[in-house]
């Protein structure tokens, strides 16, 4: 029924309850597809209500979980473009990409071209066989645009299944770095986190109404202003470490959306100080163990540089 698609999981907020599925969608992607899109994806049961396909003028109740599988409609055009990657690791199944700040990883209105998904549809060849009308060709995870690092797509429909079912299943370890303001010290963060209740676009913590969230937070060093953090994330929420940073009072330095804009002014931090730096997994087809790394974007390594006079960084 559907394409080698991830979904995007939402659940219905009380404010919600009661209103048509379309436009329960089209309001809660603002930055994304219009309602029309919306209603094109239902007609065509690539939206799954508690596990069922639906109508468009459903009404949608509390609690009720929402999957929406993204595609490509007749009228849009993905094309491959021929944007320098810096590959870290690649082979028959997999590519792993250290992802620069500013580069979005699917389409989205205001940013059609120049993603990742250009770039690994000109890269990879073959991969427009394997994921035919995906809007998201072998992508499974994802970064937010001014987030740097490890990006993991697959190059076969089984590399690709097996990834879903291993993120899922939160079989991949995932490490970040980041600069933030304050010092965390060393903790779990464990707050559920939903969509804003007010601002559509954000992320907020929801303790009665939001999933679940666990990351795991260490200071490498403090310089009595800003600390120098390493993070694992057990589940992956969208903007999960910026939300739960902001809930202790340790926002991302550079984050426009949940940080501190005078510190961010003070710093000169001109985007959000937060990298994906490493992951861990078995190989999806051959089971063997498999470690990857990304270096600091140049920005971050050199504000650490200047701001942290400690051999502990990791540049």
């Amino acid at each position: 029924m559907f394409p080698n698609e991830v979904p995007e999981i939402i659940v219905i907020q009380e404010e919600e309850s009661g209103e048509r599925l379309d436009k329960v969608l089209a309001a809660r992607f603002p930055d994304g597809k219009s309602r029309t899109y919306f209603q094109f994806l239902i007609e065509n049961a690539h939206v799954l209500v508690n596990g069922s396909p639906s109508k468009k003028r459903h009404l949608v109740q509390m609690g009720d979980e929402i999957r929406i599988h993204f595609l490509l409609t007749p009228e849009m055009n993905l094309s491959p473009e021929p944007i320098p990657l810096n590959i870290i690791y690649e082979d028959e199944d997999l590519l792993v990409i250290n992802k620069p700040a500013g580069m979005v990883v699917h389409p989205a209105p205001g940013n059609w071209t120049g993603t990742f998904a250009n770039a690994l549809l000109f890269h990879c060849n073959s991969i427009q066989n394997q994921f035919q009308n995906s809007l998201r060709p072998g992508i499974v995870h994802r970064l937010d645009k001014e987030t740097t690092g490890l990006l993991i797509a697959a190059k076969s429909s089984l590399a690709h299944q097996r990834l879903i079912e291993m993120f899922a299943k939160r079989e991949i370890e995932k490490e970040y770095l980041a600069i933030c303001l304050g010092n965390p010290g060393k903790q779990e963060i464990q707050a559920p986190i939903g969509r804003h209740p007010v601002n559509r676009k954000q992320m907020a913590i929801l303790n009665e109404k939001g999933r679940e969230a666990l990351t795991f937070c260490e200071t490498v060093v403090y310089n009595s202003q800003i600390a120098f953090i390493r993070l694992q994330i057990a589940t992956g929420r969208t903007h999960q470490i910026r939300v739960h940073l902001k809930h202790i009072g340790c926002p991302v330095l550079g984050d426009s959306t949940y940080g501190n804009p005078q510190v961010n002014r003070k710093y000169g931090a001109k985007r959000q100080f937060l990298h994906a730096s490493s992951l861990r997994l078995l190989h999806p087809t051959k089971n063997s163990p498999l470690e990857l790394n990304a270096p600091l974007p140049e920005d971050m390594s050199s504000f650490a540089i200047k701001n942290f006079n400690s051999p502990l960084i990791i540049t």
